[in-house]
Parts: C-alpha cells; structure tokens; sequence
C-alpha cells in the first residue's frame, strides 16, 4: 500500500512539475511582448491649457481629454480613501495583486457560471494602472495575465503613492473629463480640495461604468453606486458612520461645467489668443500640452468697451429704421417649441427671443421662453410680457423693399407670429424693450503704450453672431487718423508745428488723369499753420506737406510706426487711403503716446508649460539689483527699457500737443466734455465708409472704427467726431473714472514760446489770438512769414505726378476726409 501511494505521489509531483513548467514556460512567452514598464516613469498625459485674464480670472480651456495633472501630495486624504474603498481596499498593502479579493472573485464567477450574469473582476489599482497604460482593454484570459505580470513588476519599481497618482489622472469619468482634478471640476465646478465626501464618492464610482452612472440619465442608480462607495468608506474607518448617513442623504449635486469661453464679453481676445498659442506652438501643445497663459486682459475695462462699442452700433442702427423680424414661426399651438429652435445671441445676455403673440396700435404681447439650468438640465418656462408703442418707437420707421416706410401702428411693422429680440425693461414686471441686431459693426482696442499691452478689445457687436475680429483682421482705410503719422514725420523733419501752409486747391496730374483733393467742407483757409491744419483736419494742407517733404519719407515713417509693412509713396496715401488694422493704428499712437518708443502689441504676458516652468515672457525689460537680499541705503533699482528710439521724444510731444488741439478745438471737440488731458485725432474716409477716432492719455491708448463689413457709405455727413468719437468718450469716461487727470510731461529742453496762431510768427504781448507752441532747441518761430506750398509769384502751386498705381488709388476712392 505504502509502495502504491508512493507511486502515485511520485507521478502527481512529476505532473505538477510538468505543469509548472508549462505554466513557466508560457508566463515567459508573455513576458517577452511585454511593454516596457518603465514609460511611467515619463508619463506626460494630455493636460488642458488654461487661459487667464490678469487678474487671473479663467477665460478659457483647451482640451482633447480636459485633465489637469495633479500630484498625489495635493490628493486630499478623503478623497484617497473614496478611491481605494471602491477600487483596492489592500492597495497599501498586497504586492500587485490582491489574492483575497482574487479568490473571492473566482469563486462568485464559479457561482455565477452558465446564470448569464456578467463576471466580476478582481483587478487592482494597480493592475488597472497596467492595463491603462500598457495594455489593451481586451476581456482575455491572456491580457489579464499579462496585467497581473505587470503589476508585480511596477510594484517593485514604483512606490505605492506614485502608482496611485497615475492612476487618479489617467482614468476617465465621462463628460469628457480626465483624471480626479478635470472630474471635480467638470461634475461640480470645484477644485479638488473642495469636494465633499458625498461628492468624493460619486467620482469615486464612476470609473467601473460613467456611463452607467451619469447624473442625469440614471440619477437613481447613481445614487445608488455612490451610496455603496460611502458605505465601503465607513467599513474601512475613512469615515464616521454620522458623516456617512450625512453624505448618504445629499443629493448628487452634479453642476456640470460649460466648455469654451468662461470671461462674459472676451470671446474675441480669448480667439485670438488661440490662435496666437496654435500659430507658436502648435495645435497638440494647445490641446494637449497643458499650458498656463496669463493674458493681458483687463476684465473690467473689456465689460466697459464692450457696453460703449455696442451702445454706438445700436444707436446708429436704430436711427435706420427697424429691418424686420428675424424669421416668422406658428403660434397657432405650442410656439415654445418652434422659438426654442430660433437661435440667438448668446454672448448678449440681456436679450431674449420673443415671439409676437398679438399687436396693435398701442404695442405688442409677447411670449418668450427662456432656458434656465437646474441641476445641469435645460429647464425651459413660457413667459409672456409686452412692447408698448413707446418702446419699439424706432421701429415705426421701418424698411420695406429697401426703402424707409413710416408706419401708423406697430401692428404695421410686426405680425402674430415674427421672432424678435427684446430686452427687459429696468424697473418694471413684464416690460420689453424692442432691439435689433446692428448691421454696422465696429473693432476697439485699448492698450497700455508703455508696454504694448492689450487692456480690452471688441471685435464686433456679438461673437455668436460673427467670429471675425474687426479689431485685428479687417483691413479698413485710417482716413484723416493717419494724418498725424504725416504730421510727425514733418516734425522730425525741420518743420515746426507753427511752421505755414497754404490750405488752397492744389490739382495733381498725371497723363491724362488728374487729382484734385478737397477738404471735408469743400471750403478753404488759406495760409494756416500745421497745428491748424490737423485741427481742423484738412486735406489740401495734408497733401501740400507730405509732397513738399516727398512721400518717400512719409511711407518710411508709416513703416517704421508699423501702421503698414510697405506703404505704396504715392500722394494720396497722405490721406489714410492704404488699408491697416486697428491694431496697428493703436500701437502707431502708442509711439507717440509713449515719448517716441517702440513697441510690440501684445495680448499674453507669461507661458508656463505644464511644470509651471516660464517657457514665454512678454516684458523683456533688465532689471539689474531687484533680487537684492536686503536694502543697505543703495538706490532703487530701475527697469532697464531697450526699446527703439522711433520717433524724437520731442517731437512725440509736438504732435500729442497738436492732436490735445484737435479735442480742445477741432474735430473732436466732443471728447472735450470729459475735461481730461487727452490728445486724438478723427478719421473718416471716402463716401463716409468709416469713421474713426484714435486717442490717448499719458497711460492709456484707445482706438476704433464704425463701419459695414461690406463696406458702404454710413450717410450723408457722417464723421469721426460725429460717430467714433462719442463712442471712445464713452468708454474713457468710464475707464478714468477715480484715476488721476494727468497731464503729458513736456521733454527737457524744449522751448515754449507764445506765437500768432495765423502766421506763426512770434506773437506781440498784444495779440489776443496768441497761443503757446512748443519748439525744439535751435528752433523757434520764423522771423518772416513764408508760406509753404506757394509759389513764388504768390499763386497756388499745383505738381507731384502719379503713378499708375496712384492713379489706380484714386480711382479706387482713397483718401481721408475729416
């Protein structure tokens, strides 16, 4: 008997060897197509790239998977304890694979063989590590001996907190959100640190299925999973069994987070911003890079330019006339239905979509259906009001057929039915106010002209309506706005601001073409001085200095101010006809806001790559002994500026002096009202296509232009001061409030001397018309009266050919006006 069970276990051990050595042998083919583990070690995931105001306020995420890697030191504990209790209670203590969980796993599958239910897995946190990292998500039994293998490997290279790190920022959750840190924000719009125990447990839950557990869909088998998360946190001591009662009776809570753009009324900076990153740095480091820009923006200031821009587009508009209702729908049944698929402006929240529901003489009844958002569903009320007749009064002129047809009634203008815009009226209960969206459309930019710092920019009436950037992108004529670039080119050049030209019809010819400019108001002065003449904005003047001086200096200035990259010499040019951005106009004014430095226009200050290193700075200025460990009565550091010298800093002050004249007395009298130190200049080109206004303090640089994107006349007398320049008064009115009224700071050296405003002779003590000008060292008011641009029998003096190219400039409706 002995003889025999000795045999049979001699045969049984020879089995198991011969098993175990299949078993060997197999485990060996599998580790040899193994991945190499140690990828981990440089595991760089996609992570969002962030955008910040400077104020430092979230503009806008970018993202593939919308993660943000967090370090496990930065995990708050509880939120650690939800994971392991729903995922790997042993995690801090098997060695890769839980045995106990294992067993327990075969022996419910054995239970559970040939009942159709689905079989339960044992894997490990760090075995879901493998699989996510180095494996496919194939149900074999192959793929998932390959995971236990790998598991134990990572297990000897990688402590237990930095598996459980890769673990936390690479799952998915759904919603599209990556790792713990893009879950919390994307589910409930908080950081991490800030979730509570219910809402730890619920993202705790979601990685075995998101989509079986999503808030909305399956609210109550959500709550259900989130409840068995708490409950396992409470059997392992995480949590007290009051707390997890507590967390047990919440509701889920879900807020979820919208994508896009976050900061109201930066749509435009925010995209150009965008592009800017891409352009740099490519698209999959914007989407996937994990970037940190802080921009130039200043929320504050963009609210005020976009309030004052679009309050100038719809006072414009509405003296037009009212176009008609954006489209005609049945209110014959359920008119929500059909409104609701109407689309609107959504980056004008004060408007709403109404449908007319009645009209008659003394106005409309309408109803609107708003969309509120209740625990991240769209929950969609009916509510109704009316337009009295007072309140659409703009719209008894209305347009039919292309002509302005003057109404009776306001049952004349809208009918049961027409989709509109309204916005409620302040201080009433079911009052609205008619609205229509502007056909003109405009661009702003207000920049910093000390650094280049873009502060605000408008890029059109509404984002959602039009993504084109009228600020940075449309090519438009400056118009008379680009005199001041000629004006200074003169003064850099030997002329003076009291320095005479004749304001008299001048014709320029060429073949059998001819030119012959007029001012604005047909009429003229006669001799005046430069100063008069970008006061009052003339023409004639205008054309007369820049082809006394050559236009060859004149596009050599232009260029150098970045107002064109080659401007085409030809003399109507003088007169703003070459196409620039507002951009470029801004930063030309900065120059001569700035006492004569370059600058390079800028909408980022700082890039910091995903390990919060500086990959970008924007401020390039030297600062030598501002790091000093301590103050040992040695002077204050200073900024070191290695701008470019453009422009005379005196000569910078000669023409803000002139352009201070153009608000005080000239054609932008209107921006006077604000009773600051503010020098600009008017622009209007041919037909009244666009009207401008550029202007600045000693801190501050504002410009815009109205105008239709198709570009037509704007009417009969339209100007920069009459439509530009309100709009920038508005805005700086606003901007400088409870900011000191600075004045501009005179260069040392220059000479102020009193002088006859007519001959810009010096002036006699008894001169009533006498008028400070400022002059450079050496120069001073001419001691005889000589008038530039007349001959020397005393009549007009008429030259200065054409080109073909010209020529074809002049036919094509260059040159400023007003």
């Amino acid at each position: 008997m002995i003889r025999l069970i000795g045999y049979f276990f001699g045969i049984g051990t020879a089995l198991a060897l011969l098993v175990a050595a299949g078993v060997a042998i197999y485990i060996s083919h599998l580790s040899k197509d193994l991945p190499d583990y140690e990828v981990l070690a440089k595991y760089e995931p996609p992570v969002t790239t962030r955008i910040h105001a400077s104020d430092g306020a979230l503009m806008a995420e970018y993202a593939r998977e919308r993660r943000l890697y967090l370090p496990i030191q930065a995990v708050p504990d509880r939120v650690k304890a939800a994971f392991l209790s729903a995922e790997d209670k042993n995690f801090y203590n098997h060695p890769g694979i839980d045995m106990t969980g294992l067993g327990r796993a075969v022996m419910v599958n054995l239970q559970n063989f040939g009942s159709g239910k689905r079989q339960v897995g044992a894997s490990t946190i760090t075995q879901q590590v493998a699989k996510n990292f180095l494996l496919s998500s194939d149900q074999t039994y192959e793929r998932k001996i390959k995971e236990m293998i790998l598991a134990f490997r990572i297990e000897q290279a990688y402590s237990k907190d930095r598996i459980l790190e890769l673990y936390l920022n690479e799952i998915f959750f759904g919603l599209g959100a990556y790792g713990v840190a893009g879950a919390a924000l994307t589910y409930f719009d908080k950081a991490v640190n800030e979730l509570t125990v219910a809402e730890a447990a619920y993202l705790a839950a979601l990685p075995k299925g998101p989509s079986n557990y999503h808030p909305f869909k399956y609210a109550d088998r959500a709550i259900e999973r989130r409840n068995w998360v708490i409950d396992q946190m409470v059997g392992n001591g995480y949590v007290t069994q009051e707390e997890g009662a507590k967390a047990k009776a919440e509701p889920l809570g879900v807020k979820p987070r919208r994508s896009g753009t976050y900061l109201f009324a930066g749509e435009y900076f925010t995209e150009e911003v965008r592009r800017q990153i891409s352009a740099r740095y490519g698209e999959n480091a914007l989407y996937e890079g994990g970037l940190s820009v802080r921009t130039t923006l200043d929320p504050k200031m963009q609210l005020i330019a976009r309030k004052a821009m679009q309050n100038g587009l719809m006072k414009f508009d509405t003296l037009r006339g009212y176009r008609g209702p954006l489209k005609t729908i049945s209110v014959s049944g359920d008119w929500g239905v059909p409104l609701s698929e109407v689309k609107g402006l959504d980056d004008v929240p004060e408007w709403s979509l109404a449908v007319v529901l009645d009209s008659s003489e003394s106005g409309l009844s309408i109803g609107l259906r708003p969309t509120r958002q209740v625990s991240g569903e769209l929950v969609k009320d009916r509510i109704e009001g009316t337009v009295s007749r007072e309140d659409m009064s703009f719209a008894m002129r209305h347009v039919v057929g292309g002509r302005t047809v003057k109404a009776k009634s306001p049952a004349d203008v809208l009918k049961p039915g027409d989709v509109i815009f309204v916005q409620k009226k302040e201080g009433t209960d079911g009052a609205y106010i008619l609205r229509q969206a502007p056909e003109v459309e405009g661009g702003l930019i207000a920049m910093d002209p000390h650094t280049g710092r873009v502060l605000a920019m408008v890029g059109g009436f509404s984002y959602s309506q039009s993504e084109f950037n009228r600020a940075t992108q449309a090519m438009r004529q400056p118009g008379s706005s680009f005199k001041p670039i000629v004006y200074a080119a003169a003064l850099d050049n030997g002329y003076t601001p009291a320095s005479v030209i004749m304001d008299g019809p001048i014709t320029i010819k060429s073949g059998n073409t001819t030119w012959t400019p007029k001012n604005y108001d047909g009429r003229t002065a006669g001799p005046a001085t430069l100063r008069s003449g970008i006061e009052r904005s003339r023409n004639l003047m205008t054309v007369r200095l820049a082809n006394d001086m050559g236009m060859k200096l004149v596009a050599e200035y232009a260029e150098r101010f970045g107002v064109y990259d080659r401007l085409a010499p030809y003399l109507p040019m003088a007169l703003g006809s070459g196409e620039t951005t507002v951009m470029r106009m801004v930063s030309a004014y900065s120059i001569m806001a700035n006492g004569g430095k370059s600058i390079k226009p800028t909408l980022i200050d700082r890039i910091q790559d995903r390990y919060g290193k500086t990959v970008y700075r924007q401020d390039e200025r030297g600062c030598e002994n501002c790091n000093a460990a301590e103050w040992q009565n040695q002077p204050e550091p200073e900024l070191v500026d290695n701008s470019e010298q453009v422009l005379d800093p005196m000569t910078a002050y000669q023409i803000t002096s002139m352009m201070e004249g153009v608000v005080e007395r000239g054609t932008g009298a209107t921006v006077a009202e604000l009773g600051r130190h503010i020098a600009g200049k008017t622009g209007t080109t041919n037909d009244e296509k666009d009207t401008w206004f550029i202007g600045y303090t000693p801190n501050l640089v504002v410009g815009l232009y109205m105008g239709y994107d198709q570009p037509k006349g704007l009417g009969k007398g339209a100007t920069g001061g009459g439509l530009a320049a309100p709009i920038f008064k508005d805005f700086m009115r606003v901007a400088l409030d409870g900011t000191p009224n600075v004045d501009f700071q005179v260069p040392e050296g220059m000479k102020l001397i009193a002088i006859n405003r007519k001959t810009g002779m010096r002036a006699n003590p008894d001169d009533a018309g006498a008028f400070i000008e400022a002059f450079k060292p050496g120069t001073g008011p001419a001691d005889s009266y000589w008038v530039i641009g007349m001959g020397a029998d005393g009549s007009n003096a008429s030259g200065g050919a054409l080109s073909p190219q010209a020529n074809q400039a002049i036919q094509s409706g260059g040159g400023g006006l007003y």
